[in-house]
């Protein structure tokens, strides 16, 4: 019973350290960017991947990625650093496509 008390004041504790709340902020935004993507498909009844996806997606990698650098892991270093590669070039698609979408819509030539 006492391992039971310890494991809880520890947590307690780890709960209190800044770095601790920036690695559950990180994985609170990467794991509601699942709860969106699930309602956006739900309302669509089809699988739909919305653009906050990739900002969550994003602003959790980042997050965690501090994280990983802090606690010295670099299997989340690798895994994040490489994720966040993926999730910024696709808002790097998105943001571009509706820039295309911006200048067709004013007459201009969209970008290549």
């Amino acid at each position: 019973m006492d391992a039971v008390a310890q494991y809880f004041r520890e947590l307690y504790v780890e709960l209190k350290d800044p770095w601790a709340i920036i690695g559950w902020l990180g994985q609170i935004f990467f794991t509601s960017r699942f709860v969106v993507q699930w309602v956006a498909s739900e309302r669509a009844k089809k699988s739909v991947i919305p653009v906050s996806f990739w900002y969550l997606s994003v602003i959790g990698t980042v997050l965690l990625l501090i994280y990983g650098f802090y606690v010295k892991k670099p299997v989340y270093i690798v895994g994040y650093l490489f994720n966040s590669i993926v999730y910024i070039r696709n808002i790097h698609f998105i943001l571009r496509e509706q820039r295309n979408r911006n200048h067709e819509d004013a007459g201009l030539h969209p970008d290549p």
